[in-house]
């Protein structure tokens, strides 16, 4: 048998590894392709995030409301004027400062509307000394935040047993007896009442996009290393030779 049928032969027995190499690497590929565009997205949000929160407030008192989507300009600084109702609830968080809960509070504006207002961290020990006793006259500046529904992660809310995980709106305003705009609430940057602790609004986002694209790239590279070893290989391989 000639050397070039056996050669011809060696390569077609590897035919099936090239082409599930090829389409592994060309997976690996489009997944690190994936991952870039991811990081451009996350890169954008970011920027956009911070020229918002920095930004000169958005006047909700003179503001069009309809105009407003919470979604697209969230983390949105704004202020706005009324009266904080006492009627407090509280969502618990986890913060730098350690596990604890969000104090939420109605704002009664002077048009009728209500707002809610989380006006801070306050740890478990402090949730009396949080809540407000009278109706209070504020000013508040703040962050537009996008209500949180269903609940935290595997934890849905209690009204009826006052468990709160998240930030839901509609929920924690039906459980007030308050009817209120129900779609975004607001960080308050100052505090309003005792043992509140503000200023803790987490404007930090995961971003391992760039890990992820080298890890894909790193393993479409190795993929495509290793194929053209293997062809290499077998295009040398000499057949043994017959003796007599």
């Amino acid at each position: 048998m000639s050397d070039t049928t056996t050669k011809n032969r060696s390569l077609t027995a590897i035919w099936p590894i090239l082409v599930v190499g090829l389409l592994a690497c060309a997976g690996f590929a489009a997944l690190g392709v994936w991952q870039v565009e991811r990081l451009a997205w996350k890169n954008g949000l970011v920027e956009a995030v911070e020229t918002r929160a920095h930004s000169n407030p958005l006047d909700l008192d003179t503001a069009d409301w309809s105009d407003i989507d919470p979604v697209a300009i969230e983390y949105q600084r704004v202020m706005v004027n009324g009266s904080l109702l006492p009627k407090d609830n509280f969502v618990q968080a986890v913060t730098a400062l350690g596990g604890g809960f969000w104090v939420m509070t109605p704002l009664l504006k002077p048009d009728g509307r209500t707002l809610l207002v989380n006006r801070g961290f306050v740890l478990p020990d402090e949730r009396e000394a949080a809540r407000l006793t009278e109706e209070t006259p504020v000013t508040i500046s703040g962050l537009l935040r996008v209500t949180e529904p269903d609940g935290g992660f595997l934890r849905a809310n209690d009204p009826e047993a006052g468990r709160w995980f998240s930030r839901d709106v509609a929920e924690i305003g039906t459980s007030m007896g308050v009817s209120m705009l129900d779609d975004f609430f607001i960080d308050a940057d100052e505090v309003v009442g005792d043992a509140v602790q503000g200023g803790l609004t987490v404007l930090s986002f995961s971003n391992n996009h760039l890990v992820y694209a080298l890890t894909w790239f790193a393993l479409a590279a190795f993929i495509l290393g290793a194929l053209v070893y293997v062809v290499r290989d077998r295009v040398r391989e000499k057949p043994a030779t017959s003796q007599d």
